[in-house]
Parts: structure tokens; C-alpha cells; sequence
């Protein structure tokens, strides 16, 4: 349960580094830190329709199109980002196509790195301090 929780928070914070990643190297894609309480929010409904979006499109993909496959997840990314700037919260701006494709490539790219090397540095700091207990 704990491992779940720690891969639940390492992927709803890599994907609010992708944004402020994206935020600071594209001039499209704008986060609206007067209204910070928005992106929260939006990083928190990302993380959400992303990880539903994610295995939806890819069956969709495998049943009609398979040359698709190799690209869920910046397919899912898109759509997500496409439903977070839709939202009448605010927090997150999209503003040009460099914003929209770059950025979903961006989000994309730091949360499936984030998502992969987040747990392994959290998991190994658990297992070392375990190791230490029992010594």
C-alpha cells in the first residue's frame, strides 16, 4: 500500500516538474502563478486523466491503430493537457502549436523519466533504512 501511495505522489510531482519545465522553456505554454492554487489543481487533474487516459488510448490504438502504439503516451499527454487548459480554474495557459506540441513532448518525456527514477530513489532510501533497523 505504501509502495502505491509513493508511485501515486512521485507521478503527480513529475508531472508538476513537466509543467514548470515546459512553463520555463516555451513561450506558449504559461503557467498562471497569480492563480497558483489553479495549477494545483490542474497538476492534480493531469496526473489523473493521464494515468486513466493512458491505458484507454493505448487499447484503442492496438485495436485500430497499432502504428500508433510507440506514441500513448504523448498521445494521452496531449489529451491531458487539452482537459487541464479547458477547465475554467485557470492555473495553466497553452497560448501557441510550439506550446502544445513541444509541450505535450516536454510533460511528457520529464514524467515518464520522473516516473520511472522517482520510485527508485524513494524505494531505496525505504529498503536502506530498513536495512539499518535491522542491524
Amino acid at each position: 500500500m505504501i509502495t502505491l501511495l509513493i508511485r501515486a505522489l512521485t507521478y503527480v510531482v513529475s508531472a508538476g516538474i513537466g509543467l514548470i519545465v515546459a512553463d520555463a522553456l516555451l513561450e506558449g505554454f504559461q503557467i498562471q502563478w497569480d492563480k497558483w492554487w489553479g495549477f494545483v489543481i490542474c497538476i492534480l487533474i493531469f496526473a489523473i486523466v493521464q494515468s486513466v487516459l493512458a491505458p484507454l488510448v493505448g487499447r484503442l490504438a492496438d485495436r485500430y491503430a497499432p502504428v500508433l502504439m510507440g506514441g500513448i503516451g504523448i498521445i494521452s499527454t496531449l489529451i491531458a493537457l487539452v482537459i487541464v487548459v479547458l477547465l475554467p480554474i485557470g492555473g495553466l495557459r497553452i497560448v501557441d502549436a510550439t506550446g502544445w506540441l513541444l509541450g505535450a513532448v516536454i510533460v511528457w518525456l520529464i514524467t515518464a523519466l520522473g516516473s520511472v527514477l522517482l520510485p527508485l530513489v524513494f524505494l531505496k532510501r525505504k529498503n536502506e533504512t530498513q536495512e539499518s533497523r535491522r542491524r
